[in-house]
């Protein structure tokens, strides 16, 4: 019965997108997922609005600009602008600029409601402070003096009307001020990162091999020394051969097969391949197999030396049974002499 392998296991997802993620340090652009994953908006609309949010500020995105670059027609890229301005994430306003010309101005939105809450916030304070001076508290009302009734058709009964009655005196009214609503603290979260001049723990050992031999070495390196041969972009130095070759024989002896290490160490590297050396270090420690578990000893059979019969034991000899009896003869006659 042949021994089982135990390979490597998988790193890759049964199914589903796989992200190959390399740092970005320039040319890039932070997209929200309010518009990378909105289910109101088409592809179409997702893209163009990621287009122009990648865009510097003064860059014209009318729509036959659009249509000059991309594939797209008019008819489309209208349609998907028409999208982003429906669900808040873009503004087209006329405005008079010098000359007395009309122009759009465009403003793209990266988050629309918090946009909308700020906005409401500054219309309600603008509008506060001429709603207070529309009614003054010195002022009587307007209605109150419209509807005073004009009892007195001649002079003099108006005097006498004057003098009998006291002038009404101004009350002030209170005109409630609205308070604009005010968005909520959010208190930064101090991020657990450590400082760079923090000092690194050290790297995980090598796995090395419980009984090391000259030929397990021999092939730990034959093997390291022939990767470029399988995947070209893995070419070692000599001394890494020499450093690396340790990990290999351990997975060799834990009962892999060559062309099993090789698969395992070489298979879907990062690209660009940067470093094949410290690549392979790392997947030699990361998927290091277990050990194969160990057979129970095989204990043989041996045949009684009294009575012939067969019994399990590492040397020849007697049985149990013969040994009892043996034991028992002899003490019996020690106890009669």
């Amino acid at each position: 019965m042949g021994t089982q392998q135990i390979s490597a296991p998988s790193r890759a997802p049964y199914s589903g997108v796989v992200h190959v993620n390399i740092r970005l340090t320039d040319g890039y652009t932070i997209v929200s997922n309010r518009l990378s994953q909105h289910r109101g908006l088409s592809l179409l609309a997702i893209g163009l609005g990621t287009h122009i949010q990648s865009l510097p500020d003064g860059r014209r995105v009318a729509i036959k600009v659009l249509a000059a670059i991309f594939p797209e027609s008019e008819t489309r890229i209208a349609a998907a602008l028409h999208e982003l301005e429906q669900h808040g994430f873009l503004s087209r306003v006329l405005e008079r600029v010098k000359g007395g010309k009309l122009a759009t101005r465009t403003v793209f939105y990266n988050h629309p409601d918090a946009a909308a809450r700020r906005g409401g916030a500054a219309s309600v304070a603008a509008s506060a402070p001429a709603a207070a001076s529309d009614a003054a508290p010195g002022s009587a009302p307007a209605s109150a003096a419209a509807s005073a009734p004009a009892r007195a058709s001649e002079p003099g009964e108006a005097v006498r009307e004057a003098v009998r009655a006291p002038a009404p005196v101004p009350v002030p009214v209170p005109v409630p001020v609205p308070v604009p609503e005010r968005e909520p603290v959010v208190v930064p979260v101090p991020r657990l990162v450590p400082p760079p001049t923090a000092p690194k723990p050290p790297p995980p050992p090598l796995p090395f091999p419980c009984g090391p031999s000259t030929a397990l070495f021999a092939e730990a390196t034959r093997l390291l020394a022939g990767l470029r041969a399988a995947a070209p972009q893995f070419v070692l130095t000599e001394a890494d051969v020499a450093r690396l070759a340790p990990g290999v024989a351990a997975w060799l002896e834990r009962g892999m097969r060559p062309d099993a290490v090789r698969a395992a160490l070489t298979d879907d590297p990062p690209v660009p391949l940067r470093h094949p050396a410290k690549l392979v270090r790392h997947r030699l420690i990361a998927l290091l197999p277990p050990p194969l578990p160990v057979a129970p000893p095989v204990v043989p059979l041996q045949t009684c030396d009294a009575c012939d019969r067969a019994f399990r034991s590492q040397a020849p000899g007697c049985c149990g049974e013969c040994r009892e009896a043996r034991a028992y003869a002899s003490e019996r006659s020690l106890i009669s002499a």
